[in-house]
Parts: C-alpha cells; structure tokens; sequence
C-alpha cells in the first residue's frame, strides 16, 4: 500500500450502517435485552412496596392542584407563591379533617363493630329474616359468624392484636400521607421543568406538536382531578345532612364512606347509596326510605346539573368506555387504580383522536 492512497482512506466518509442491528442473531440479542429490561423495571416496581402508588397518587393530586396554581399565575401572582398558598390550603383541609372528623369517626366506628352482633342478632328475628331463612338456610352460618365476632371482641389477646394492626396501619397511612404530600409539593413546584425536560427528549420537527399535546391532556386532567374532588365532597356534605336528618347510625363513619365512594366515579355513588340504606335498615324502613329517596334524587341532579358545570373543562370519556376503565383499574391496582382510570382512559382516547386517527386518514 503506497504512502499516497493514505490521506485518501483518511478522507473516506464513515459508514455508519455496520453499527445497525443486522441479522436474526442481532435482533434477538437486542430483542432479549429488551424482555430482560422490562423484567428488571417489573422487579422493580415489584418490590418497592407502595412507592409506585405513592408517585401516582402524588402525581394527579399535583395535576389536579396545578390549575389553581395557574388561576393565581394569572393573577400576577409569582408560581413559588402560589404553590405555597395552594399547598398550605391543602396541608390545612387534611389538619381540619384529622383534627375534626378522624376522632369522631374512629369512635363511631368502635361503637359499630361492638353493636354489630346485637344488630345482626336483632334481625335474625325478623319476620322477614325468617322467610329468607327458610328458603335457603343462613341462619346458622350468621350465627357462627355472631358468635365468633363476640368472641374475639372479648378475647384479650385478640384486642392486643388488633390493637397492634390498627396502630400499624395507622402509622403506615400517617407515613403515606406525609409522603405523598411532600412529593405533591415537589410535582407541584417542578411541573414546568418536568413537561420541559420530556420536550427536550422530542426530536425538535415534532416537539411543537407533542407539547400541544401533552398540555391538553395534563390540562384535561387536572380539570378532572379537581373536578371530580369537589363533586364527591358535595356528594357526602349532602349524604350527611340528610343520615342526621333522617337518623341514621353513625352518620359521621358513613360521611367518610360516601366520600371515599364517591370519589370513584359512575360506580362509587350507587354503592354508597346501597351501603347507607343497608345501615339505616337496622333502624328500620321508614329510615331507610328517608335517606335512599332524597340520595337518589340527588344523584340525579348530580349527574345532570352539578356534575357537567363543574366538569365542563375536564375529560370526556363515553359511558361504556368509563364503566370498563374503572372497572380494569379497579382489579388492577384497586382503588387508586379506579380513581386514575377514567383521565387515563380520556388520555389515549384523545391520542387516538388527535393522533391515529387523521394518521389513518391520511392514508
């Protein structure tokens, strides 16, 4: 090889192409590096307890606080400053509600679980009871439960190891919440950063068009979070009135019952109102029919008035599609899981809309 052909081989352009997977041998090593990075990310979030949850929860209560942020943004008032008023507002609801409701409720919840078997007991001797039972015999099975329940209300050891449960879970919930509180501040403060570190990640031909998107959805989303919240808090501020109202046991305990229902969209609030009615049975029918007829026709004002004025600006998602998303997230990561199924759904379904759909179109 001459000494002249040299600069020549210098000056040659590089082919890139031998860096490219080639061949079934190249495919299948990067196609099992691939399976084997999504066993690893499985492990991981496998075993980190309820951290992933943790990051969720964390995650939509700062998109569904971010619209107030930008509602005081839009007032002049500074993002640090805002996040700071919100969080300060949301840290003190939550001290309100401990302070206030958590000792009533625990207590009415106590004296629940001890008149329990009495109750049970009590409408074992109904007229109505004793058709049922004789026409498919659970007497003796809720007898045994009865007697069981009072066992283990009386036994020593058993109150020691519930106590221990109880303080366990208590301290858990406490450690959870603090945790997702601090990481809601940190969403909340970050959220720009956040949404302007995954544009940069976009190749910059569609990076206009990905924001675009993104904002829409976090947009929708948070609408719907702080939608959804103030319509479940309206929900159960009406179901107390009317459990004081019309007596029903322990209207405290059930008040939080029915804001946690619901919270769940479509499904949480039927079930609330079969569980609330069940309760006010045992003060018999007249209680009953007090509390389900005001609650039915609250829903229906809910669902047609209240609802769509204070979702307007959140996600539309058809009925069947939100029933089964609910439904999957509900099996899948229970109530969390129900909770962030609709705007998850609302999400690719507005992908689809925006995205496949005039990609297919235009074919």
């Amino acid at each position: 090889m001459s000494s002249s052909s040299l600069p020549q081989q210098r000056n040659r352009p590089h082919d890139h192409r031998g860096l490219r997977p080639q061949g079934p041998l190249a495919v299948g090593f990067f196609g099992t590096v691939g399976v084997g990075l999504a066993l690893l990310l499985y492990y991981i979030f496998d075993h980190t307890g309820p951290l992933p949850m943790w990051i969720t929860a964390a995650l939509f209560i700062a998109l569904g606080l971010d619209p107030v942020v930008r509602f005081l943004q839009n007032r002049k008032v500074p993002r640090g400053a805002g996040v700071l008023i919100v969080f300060l507002g949301v840290a003190g609801v939550v001290a309100l509600f401990v302070s206030l409701i958590v000792p009533v409720t625990v207590s009415q919840l106590t004296m629940f679980f001890q008149s329990l078997p009495r109750t049970l007991e009590e409408a074992t001797q109904t007229p109505t009871f004793q058709k049922i039972n004789s026409a498919i015999g659970v007497q003796d099975q809720l007898t045994q439960a009865i007697n069981k329940l009072a066992k283990d209300a009386t036994n020593p050891g058993g109150l020691i190891e519930r106590a221990i449960s109880a303080g366990q879970a208590i301290v858990n919930g406490l450690f959870g919440t603090l945790i997702v509180l601090v990481l809601t501040l940190y969403f909340l403060v970050s959220l720009p950063t956040m949404k302007s570190w995954f544009y940069s990640l976009v190749p910059s031909s569609r990076r206009k068009r990905v924001s675009e998107l993104t904002e829409d959805i976090t947009k929708s989303v948070g609408s719907y979070v702080l939608g959804q919240t103030t319509v479940a808090a309206l929900n159960a501020t009406f179901a107390l009135i009317v459990m004081l109202i019309v007596g029903v046991p322990f209207p405290w305990l059930f008040f939080c019952v029915v804001a946690l229902l619901a919270v769940i969209p479509l499904v949480g609030p039927p079930i609330a109102l079969v569980v609330v009615s069940l309760v006010a049975l045992t003060e018999g029918w007249g209680t009953a029919v007090g509390f389900a007829i005001p609650y039915m026709v609250y829903l229906q004002v809910e669902a047609y008035l209240i609802s769509p004025r204070i979702m307007q600006r959140a996600v539309s998602v058809p009925g069947p599609v939100a029933v089964i998303a609910v439904i999957a997230g509900g099996s899948v990561l229970g109530v969390l899981g129900a909770l962030i199924a609709i705007p998850t759904a609302a999400a690719v379904m507005h992908l689809l809309r925006e995205v496949v759909i005039p990609r297919q179109d235009r074919r």
